[in-house]
Formats: C-alpha cells, structure tokens, sequence
C-alpha cells in the first residue's frame, strides 16, 4: 500500500518574499502526490483578508532593495502571483488552508472576511495534532 506524504508548513511573514515559498512549497508537494495542510497566522493571515492578496506588494526590510526589480522580472516573464500559484496548486491537489483562531480572534476576523481558499478557523492545539503525523513541517517567517 502507498500511503501518502503529508507537509505542513506554518506561515507567520505577510510579505511576497513570504508567501511565495508557501505557494511554491504547497504546488511541489501536491505534484509529488502529497496532502499539504498550511496555517496562516498573524501577518500570514492578513496577506489573505479579501482583496489583500491582489493589493500585496510589500517585500520584507531584508529585501526591499531588489523588491521592486524582483517584481518587474517576475512580470516581465509571466511569473503567477503567489496566490494565483496557491490557488493553482490547491485545485491540483490535497491541499487545506486553516487561518488561525487566535490570530482571527485578535484582528475580530471571521470566515467571511478572508479570500475563498481558506477552509475553515482553527487552532493551534488543532494545527498541532495535524502536523505530528506529518512527514514534513515547515516554518516560513
């Protein structure tokens, strides 16, 4: 019996630098027939309040140097935003986006008020139990 690979990866940085890896990662394992479950917490969680992702330009203070030429090449070579990748990847695959229930809770967020790829609220002791029996966990800052 195959049994499937499972990644989780914990998304805390708002910024495109941040996000972009979480796409990236998310599209890897899913064509790599891996479950991906991702939590997005605090600034994470905010880059999907509705409307953000198509608004998000911001790189994070390390880079935001080459933020702006990063973008332009990206552009320039028809690169997906990072969302448009985890959207793609989440039609591919078996993928679940959980905003946290705290980091909700704190911004007074509810389902309603995020972008239509996030699955449902839960918290962290939840998110916990799902990443021990996973294969992989990633932090992404």
């Amino acid at each position: 019996m195959n049994e499937s690979k499972k990644m989780c990866i914990v998304v805390f940085g708002g910024t495109v630098d941040k996000l972009y890896p979480a796409a990236i990662m998310s599209s890897g394992a899913v064509m790599n027939d891996m479950e991906v479950d991702i939590f997005l917490t605090f600034w994470g969680l905010l880059a999907f309040k509705k409307g953000a992702p198509q608004q998000l330009k911001a790189v994070s203070k390390d880079y935001e140097d080459m933020g702006e030429a990063m973008m332009n090449v990206m552009q320039a070579k028809n690169v997906p935003s990072w969302y448009d990748t985890l959207v793609q990847a989440k039609e591919m695959g078996n993928i679940r986006i959980h905003a946290c229930a705290m980091t909700a809770d704190l911004f007074e967020m509810e389902l309603d008020d995020f972008e239509p790829v996030i699955d449902d609220i839960i918290g962290v002791g939840e998110f916990v139990g799902i990443s021990a029996e996973a294969d992989t966990t990633l932090y992404l800052g």
